[in-house]
């Protein structure tokens, strides 16, 4: 199975058609009129099509087991075919395109067996996705050239040449990989003038996005949301409410972190724990939807 542990839930939305074909209109008049020998075609189907769709894991090796939340099958007659669509809804970390499918490929072959005893030339063709959405596919390919960003590594060990960075350096990747151009990389000292010194020369000046890692936790020398939490003019407190509930779902300690985030003028500015994989962590559960902000602060409608 694919790890999804990294990925965040969402609302998922796929749609899906297939298409039975029958050789006569006596067999559409039969449908219509609710006379199939084997009983109603259509309340049959869409139930073991309903069935198809929450038995999708049992069935395909490589699917997750995942709430379904939403249902909908529903049929259109054209000429000697009959048009299933199935919609299916779910709030979880993957998509739910193979259980619509399912769901229309099972629809289409309870059709075929109620109908063979009375039309021996009927045929199940284009069973295929019309539509997805949700997730981070959503975004996918998407890049932000026009977006220029810094980002600042706040630690006395490593300011000291005594250790290396490895946060700052996943940030700036994950950002480049989204087209944003990184204007500045710096490391500084856990020092609460300092600090505040980058934000105030960084806010403006053509940059965006200013990401501080680091000095986010409870120990002494954590003072990087004193320091900035000052300086914010317009505080936006569920960024970091979505990133520590991202994080608490991995590890129990995620709620100790007391990263902030807002504006500054017209920069965002955010601040990430300093470890490594917790600031994996923060872009994998922000980014990249929440550059939406940008077009929000220009007076776009989300």
């Amino acid at each position: 199975m694919v790890n999804i542990t990294e990925k965040s839930s969402s609302l998922r939305i796929a749609i899906a058609t297939a298409t039975v074909s029958v050789s006569k209109i006596e067999t559409i008049e039969a449908i219509e009129q609710r006379k199939v020998p084997k009983g109603d075609l259509f309340e049959f189907a869409r139930a073991a099509g309903l069935l198809g769709v929450k038995k999708t894991s049992d069935l395909i090796p490589d699917c997750h087991p995942l709430p379904i939340e939403y249902t909908a099958i529903t049929y259109a007659i054209e000429g000697l075919n009959v048009i299933i669509t199935v919609e299916v809804h779910t709030i979880y970390k993957t998509g739910v395109e193979v259980e619509a499918m399912h769901g229309a490929s099972i629809t289409a072959l309870t059709m075929y067996d109620m109908l063979k005893p009375i039309d021996k030339g009927v045929e199940i063709s284009s069973i295929k996705l019309l539509k997805k959405s949700g997730g981070k596919s959503d975004f996918k390919n998407k890049q932000f050239p026009d977006l220029k960003a810094a980002v600042v590594v706040c630690s006395d060990s490593i300011a000291a040449g005594l250790a290396e960075d490895a946060s700052g350096k996943v940030i700036v990747a994950k950002l480049e990989a989204m087209g944003i151009e990184i204007l500045d990389y710096m490391v500084i000292a856990d020092d609460f003038n300092t600090i505040q010194e980058k934000v105030k020369a960084l806010s403006g000046a053509g940059r965006d996005l200013v990401i501080f890692t680091g000095g986010t936790g409870l120990s002494p020398k954590d003072i990087t949301p004193e320091a900035i939490e000052p300086l914010i003019d317009r505080k936006i407190e569920g960024i970091m409410e979505t990133a520590r509930s991202y994080g608490q779902e991995r590890m129990p300690y995620a709620m100790l972190s007391r990263g902030v985030a807002g504006f500054v003028g017209e920069t965002l500015v955010l601040t990430f724990p300093g470890a490594k994989k917790a600031a994996e962590e923060y872009m994998a559960a922000l980014f990249p939807q929440v550059l939406h902000v940008f077009n929000v602060n220009k007076g776009q409608k989300h």
